[in-house]
């Protein structure tokens, strides 16, 4: 198994002890982890970074939990390119990021397991993508 790409919601989730959240997210981190690696890529690193004063906390954070690091396929660049196109043509705001379908492209075109708590963008757009979900 490729094991599981990590969104940056279930990671803030549990950084921030979350009281709606955290819950849900730190359980299905520990689930996800018996299954297979858990990975982040540089957008989910830059979106979790946004809480921390420096670079060295949250590298510490990230390496005793033991997160792979991945880099961005290119491939994934352009299947989220055309994905946000397709967001954009149906009516889709402007200000939704673009990192949200980078992030699922990634897992998709390397296989991986989306683990995510916002799993309505990823179902419409990336239909065959392996997704951890709430219910």
């Amino acid at each position: 198994m490729a094991g599981f790409l990590v969104d940056s919601n279930v990671l803030l989730d549990v950084l921030t002890e979350d009281p709606a959240w955290f819950e849900w997210s730190s359980s299905a981190l520990a689930r996800c982890a018996e299954v297979g690696p858990l990975a982040i890529n540089p957008l989910v690193y830059a979106e979790v970074s946004i809480g921390f004063e420096r670079i060295e906390e949250l590298d510490e954070i990230l390496d005793t939990a033991g997160f792979l690091r991945l880099a961005l396929p290119w491939e994934a660049a352009f299947l989220a390119g055309k994905c946000f196109l397709r967001y954009r043509r149906r009516g889709g705001a402007r200000t939704s990021t673009l990192p949200d379908f980078y992030i699922g492209a990634h897992a998709l075109v390397e296989g991986r397991t989306l683990l995510t708590r916002d799993a309505a963008r990823y179902r419409t757009y990336f239909p065959r993508l392996s997704l951890v979900a709430p219910a």
